[in-house]
């Protein structure tokens, strides 16, 4: 058992920080060598001792490690008086977050493959246009992903659109399909957009929304129709089904919002 030069200070042996951390004493006695991290003590047998200062620096260079930065870098970033400590862990925080983002979507694409083994069902591109026609399912994905990849609503869109098969993706559509007609009879019939007969069809167009991808509240369908009249591709998408239609089932979602109190 090591001794401690004094039994005043709480330091801690090389064997207890690796308890401690989970950083190996391997590790530890690397950082030392190499002059990253030095305990600031040793017992009179010359073991090294580590001060809650150490630990604290300790702290910042597994965390910069997690984020796979090298050993160099990280001495760069530790060193000099200038080292800010709050500003090292807000910048932590942003690259663990960032790295989540990733990381959820690496999930959900294995998720997507694992249905894909598991069902023997796999969407060629060739199904998609089967289904989906000229909308481009993989770019409409990719945008998702950079827009609200870090949301709870887009993570939660993934995991239940990575258990999905041909055949659930062209039920779907088959719903959309029957919303816009129903819309554009409307339309034609010269149904105002706040007529409850419209706002009843932008009602089971959130909740089709709710029930397929995620959790989609009143408020968050009036976001959901902003963008059908500021973004060109939204609103070009619903002129495709009628003239009209994407200022139209942007003033029915609105109004159905409005009337539920």
């Amino acid at each position: 058992m090591e001794s401690r030069a004094n039994e005043d200070r709480h330091d801690l042996t090389v064997s207890e920080v690796s308890r401690l951390t989970g950083a190996s004493v391997r590790a530890l006695h690397h950082y030392d060598e190499v002059g990253l991290l030095t305990p600031s003590a040793r017992t009179a047998a010359g073991y090294r001792l580590y001060s809650d200062a150490d630990l604290e620096r300790l702290q910042e260079i597994l965390l910069f490690r997690e984020l796979e930065i090298p050993l160099d870098d990280i001495a760069t970033l530790l060193s000099g008086g200038a080292f800010d400590r709050r500003a090292a862990l807000e910048l932590q925080r942003e690259m663990l977050l960032q790295k989540a983002v990733r990381t959820e979507a690496l999930i959900a694409s294995v998720e997507r493959a694992i249905n894909a083994e598991r069902t023997g069902v796999r969407m060629t591109k060739e199904e998609m246009f089967e289904v989906f026609g000229d909308f481009d399912v993989e770019a409409h994905e990719a945008e998702a992903e950079e827009r609200w990849g870090g949301s709870d609503a887009y993570k939660e869109s993934s995991r239940r659109a990575a258990k999905y098969t041909k055949a659930d993706w062209e039920r779907f559509k088959a719903e959309s399909e029957q919303i816009g007609t129903d819309t554009a009879r409307l339309m034609d019939e010269g149904v105002p957009a706040d007529d409850p007969r419209a706002m009843d069809l932008a009602e089971q167009a959130r909740l089709q929304i709710d029930t397929w991808f995620y959790p989609c509240s009143h408020e968050m369908h009036v976001d959901l129709a902003g963008m059908y009249i500021a973004d060109p591709r939204f609103t070009a998408t619903y002129e495709k089904i009628h003239e009209g239609m994407a200022r139209y089932w942007h003033d029915a979602i609105v109004a159905n919002a409005a009337r539920q109190g």
